[in-house]
């Protein structure tokens, strides 16, 4: 299984200028284990191109490239995975067309999305906003860390906990039952990524190492 303790999540919008390459190169070299490639804002031949850039990057280190949304897409390029929300493709459909190796992660907002992602057959859980976050504004109410640990307490798949997460909530993230965490803006914002990721990452492994 993939390692998706410190899991970034791109977006151009937020990278100061900064192609979205530099941003994965330099948290890769910080410590991030899982990259997913989200960037709502380009026609698929771009999107492809870019996922193609980034694939090339990430070959040989071990660390998967996601896909955010578009099976189509993980597929042509040769992506790890690809991450579905609760209004894309379901889970079994997305199997069918991905084979068994593909990894799939599920958006889940509450309980019961975990729970039906899971008997789906989802690989991974990505829960769903646990703290409010102006990254994205079409999220459903922030679930905070007893939401987080409800969803634990269900589920067996891996948790990666993803909204409104950096250095000074993301250990608490940790305590609460999810195996990772997943970021946009405390990477692709900061003036340093590779020394940003590198201090998230210590922080992620000492919460696991005390959980």
């Amino acid at each position: 299984m993939a390692d998706f303790s410190l899991y970034l999540v791109t977006d151009r919008g937020l990278s100061l200028g900064r192609s979205t390459a530099d941003i994965v190169q330099a948290a890769v070299a910080g410590g991030a284990t899982c990259v997913q490639l989200r960037e709502k804002s380009c026609g698929t031949r771009e999107f492809m191109a870019e996922a193609r850039a980034v694939r090339a990057i990430l070959a040989g280190t071990g660390v998967p490239l996601v896909i955010n949304d578009r099976v189509d897409v993980a597929l042509a390029v040769g992506a790890d995975g690809v991450h579905l929300g609760q209004s894309d493709m379901p889970v079994a459909d997305a199997r069918r067309l991905t084979g068994p190796d593909m990894l799939i992660g599920v958006s889940a907002e509450c309980v019961e999305d975990a729970v039906r992602a899971e008997a789906e057959g989802a690989d991974y859980v990505g829960v769903s906003p646990v703290f409010s976050t102006p990254t994205k504004t079409d999220t459903a109410p922030a679930l905070g860390l007893a939401g987080v640990a409800a969803i634990r307490a269900a589920v067996s798949l891996p948790l990666v906990g993803i909204g409104g997460i950096g250095p000074a909530n993301a250990a608490s993230v940790i305590r609460a039952g999810c195996d990772g965490v997943a970021v946009v803006s405390a990477i692709v914002s900061a003036a340093d990524p590779e020394k940003a990721a590198a201090h998230l990452k210590t922080i992620i492994l000492r919460a696991r190492k005390a959980s």
